[in-house]
């Protein structure tokens, strides 16, 4: 979240980037200033009065020694109501600083200068395309199709179990999520990510830690009766991991990847877009997440946005980068880059990963610090997530890309995990 201080002495700075978010919050910005205001002079009359109570203690002290009770008596009585007064104003001003924090929970995270405007999809900036990208040709099966046609993938399966957007895979489909799951775990840990396997439930601290909660409260799993979200991405428990941490600037960049199942509600999604394994419920994702230093954090998003891309190409994907705009942005990010891969029998784009840059946005949240060894003052983290890579639309693209009349033919990077060269 914004700083208050940030706040308070960038006020039209934060007004005019968040603009650029398509979001109006010159009221919001307005009334956080003023009831700050009115904290700091809850706060001034609270300390003034408490001031004058210690005075007239040590009055009274001196009064009863020189034994003038009544005078004394006098002056305990002011103190007492001062004490009353105190607590009164000490409860206001918790309720005001209660609302205040309410309302800058409210305020996404501010825009990198780089970050085009724009509304939607439609005004994001493609960055970089690669050079392999297949030509659309009618008749070619997508992927649900070849998933039925190769007993990979068992939609109905999933339905009867559980409901759509939860599929089955089967056979050589489910060999083929171990074979991703294992080659981007390989290449992120030969990248100088450490693995770790974290839990994919989660307490309301740590989906607050990282923005989630309360922005994406209803595209996420509940469990009531404990109190725990089904996490939406590895990214949730892997960056709380440094909650309440003061990390040593020396260990920086801290480098983690994890493999989880991911749960999303997807509410409000239908159409031909949806179908297969375009958007689920349930989907296998690998991700990375970097602590670091701020004045490095962009370097390292760049350098995470080479590594996601390096992925692609051992797959032989043909794909694209793509900076969102302001519209297109989350609620916690500075800036965004979207990876996605071309569909040849679904001839369109899809997203398979998104790589991030929060600043510092997150660690505000989590009080996520560090300092250098000689150094006692401590200062907050930058926080940078990717996916590397979400799985669903990665098979889908690999299955249409690859076929051909005798099977789907496996990039050679996947070939030593399956197998075989050739499912079918």
């Amino acid at each position: 979240m914004l700083s208050l201080k940030f706040i308070q002495e960038n006020r039209e700075t934060v007004i005019r980037k968040l603009a650029v978010k398509n979001f109006d919050v010159s009221e919001l910005v307005e009334k956080i200033t003023r009831l700050d205001d009115e904290r700091k002079n809850l706060q001034k009359e609270s300390d003034d009065m408490a001031a004058e109570m210690n005075a007239l203690s040590k009055q009274v002290g001196i009064l009863m020694q020189a034994g003038q009770k009544e005078e004394a008596g006098a002056l305990k009585a002011r103190t007492a109501r001062l004490k009353e007064s105190i607590a009164g104003l000490g409860a206001k001003h918790n309720g005001t600083l209660a609302e205040l924090n309410d309302l800058i929970i409210r305020l996404p995270n501010l825009p990198h200068d780089s970050v085009p405007p724009g509304k939607g999809a439609e005004d994001n900036v493609i960055v970089k395309t690669s050079a392999n990208i297949p030509l659309h040709e009618e008749g070619q099966a997508p992927h649900w199709e070849l998933a039925r046609k190769y007993n990979l993938i068992d939609f109905d399966a999933g339905v009867k179990i559980t409901g759509a957007g939860f599929p089955v895979y089967k056979g050589a489909g489910a060999r083929l999520q171990r074979a991703l799951i294992h080659f981007f775990l390989e290449e992120n840990t030969r990248a100088g990510y450490e693995e770790v396997m974290p839990p994919l439930v989660v307490n309301e601290e740590s989906g607050f830690g990282t923005g989630n909660l309360p922005d994406k409260e209803g595209q996420m799993y509940y469990v009531p009766e404990d109190k725990f979200y089904l996490i939406p991405t590895a990214e949730v428990p892997v960056t709380n991991l440094y909650r309440d941490v003061i990390l040593d600037a020396e260990a920086l960049p801290v480098k983690n990847t994890a493999y989880t199942a991911c749960f999303r509600r997807e509410a409000g999604s239908y159409g031909k877009e949806v179908r297969g394994l375009n958007r689920l419920h349930q989907f296998d994702k690998v991700e990375i997440v970097q602590v670091t230093r701020p004045d490095i954090s962009y370097e390292a998003l760049e350098g995470m946005v080479r590594h996601v891309e390096g992925l692609l190409v051992k797959l032989e994907l043909p794909y694209r980068i793509v900076r969102l705009c302001g519209g297109d942005m989350s609620f916690t990010s500075a800036l965004t880059y979207d990876f996605e891969v071309y569909s040849k029998a679904q001839d369109r784009w899809l997203e398979v990963s998104s790589v991030s840059n929060f600043e510092d946005f997150q660690a505000n949240r989590l009080k996520l610090r560090f300092k250098s060894k000689n150094d006692k003052k401590t200062t907050i983290a930058h926080t940078l997530n990717g996916s590397a890579l979400a799985l669903p639309r990665i098979v889908a693209a690999l299955l249409e890309n690859n076929q051909t009349p005798g099977g789907i033919r496996l990039p050679g990077v996947l070939q030593a995990f399956m197998g075989t060269n050739l499912i079918g």
